[in-house]
This record gives C-alpha cells, structure tokens and sequence, in this order.
C-alpha cells in the first residue's frame, strides 16, 4: 500500500483559481503548486497574479496568469478555454472570486442585492458549469471547491445579501454534487474571520477583540487555513467527500461581528 500522503498529491493535475492574486486564493494557488499541481491563476489585477505564478513556477510547477472579471460571461469562457488549450486538461475548478462588505438591509438596493449574488453565487454556477464537462472530458473526473462563508450559516444584522448569497452558494454546491456525481465532486468551505486585504478595509481593535472573544480557537483565520482544506477537497483524499461545506472558522457557532440592527 502506498503512503496515505500520496493521496493528498495533485501531481500532473490541472488546477484553476479564481482571485487568486492575493489572500485565500494565492494561498490556494501555492498550495495546489506545492502538491504538484500545474495552477492557472485568476483575478482582474494581473500585477497580483504575476507574483502568485511567480511563487507557482518556483515550486517546479507552471503557472498561466489570465486576467478575468468572473462577472463576465465571455471571460469566464476563456479563462477555461485557455486552461485546456494551454494544459490539454482541468481537474481542479477554486471558486475564490467573490464576497461584499457590510450594508443594512434598508440600505441596499435591489441592484445592490442582485450585484452580490451575481458575484457569489451565478459566476461560481456558470465556471462550475463550463468546467465540470472539460475535466470528465480530459482527465476523467474532477472536483469544485467553493469558498463560502459562515455569514451563509448565521442571519445578522448587516450582512443580508452577502448571507444569502453565501447560503445559495452552500446549497449550489450540494445541488451541483447530485448533478455532476460521479465523475465531479463539488464541495465548499464556510470560511471565518480571515485575515485577509477584505477584512483590513474594516478592521480595528475593537472588531478584532469582539470576534477573537466570539471565536473559540481565540485567533483569526490565517489564508493557509483554508488552502489546506481546499487542498483536501480538491486531491484524491476527498475521493468520497462531495456535497459538504467543511467549516474552517475556528469552531463559531454564531455570528462572529455584531454590527446594528435597524433603527425604526
């Protein structure tokens, strides 16, 4: 028998990450190269993805650096067409790209409310969709890791449509499992408070003291956390995981921020 830890190897394999030019999913794209993988990084700043496949090819794997707003059709079309053109094959599809900062539910509009679920949940669909084909047709079989949030699990105040759209994602996820299975898993991260550029926007002491107090591993996320899960989920450790959103969140059972509720 072969050492369990060759099951966690991505050796040969085609990996994309979507805005992977900093934080989770440069975190990701380093962990897929670091387990053997060839990475195709993502995002809409190219300058972030040079460094990233910089660290890829540094690691003895290659890296295609391809700018893409996940938000258009056109670019999530390419940015698979030109994985396989330039590999011959995709295995792994990381839906990094997304998320939305805090705003009261009386002070999102319509448009807002449709723009945060368009950026979480239908650009996650349409890739999934795009690629789930392209990997049982070059390698066989494949596997979806979307990243998701907590905010999808706990309601609060603040955050109604980044927590719909991540609660849609988790149930995206688990429907795209039913449909793909056998050949391509599909399965999600609920991911904490991590430190990342995201939450430096709105991080201070205060927010950082309230969520360590509300976090029962009494630290924040670090990105390497969830690239290690993701790196599980994607590798063929997770070969009977699929419709699952694993938890990388320091053990929350609530929201981990209070933010106000409506003034009425």
């Amino acid at each position: 028998m072969k050492s369990i830890l060759d099951r966690f190897r991505l050796d040969e394999q085609v990996a994309i990450v979507t805005g992977s030019g900093r934080g989770i999913g440069a975190a990701t794209a380093i962990a897929m190269a670091d387990a053997g993988a060839d990475v195709v990084v993502s995002a809409r700043t190219v300058s972030d993805l040079e460094q990233v496949a910089e660290q890829v090819r540094e690691r003895g794997r290659r890296a295609l650096v391809v700018e893409c707003d996940v938000l258009d059709e056109e670019q999530r079309r390419a940015l698979v067409d030109r994985t396989v053109q330039e590999f011959g094959r995709l295995d792994v599809l990381v839906n990094n790209a997304g998320g939305s900062g805090p705003s009261p539910a009386l002070d999102t509009s319509v448009e807002d409310f449709e723009a945060v679920f368009r950026f979480n949940v239908s650009s996650a669909f349409s890739l999934s969709c795009l690629s789930a084909p392209r990997m049982v047709e070059t390698a066989g079989k494949g596997a979806i890791v979307n990243i998701s949030s907590v905010a999808g699990r706990f309601p609060q105040p603040g955050f109604v449509s980044y927590g719909v759209g991540k609660a849609a994602l988790d149930f995206m996820t688990r429907s795209l499992a039913q449909d793909f299975a056998p050949r391509v898993r599909a399965n999600a991260i609920a991911v904490g408070s991590t430190l990342t550029s995201a939450l430096e926007n709105f991080m201070n002491d205060d927010l950082e003291r309230a969520m360590l107090a509300n976090t029962p591993l009494s630290r924040l996320g670090q990105p390497e956390d969830v690239a290690a899960c993701v790196l599980f989920l994607a590798s063929p450790a997770a070969d009977y995981v699929t419709g699952e959103i694993y938890g990388v969140n320091g053990g929350v059972t609530r929201s981990p921020v209070e933010m106000p509720r409506a003034s009425f």
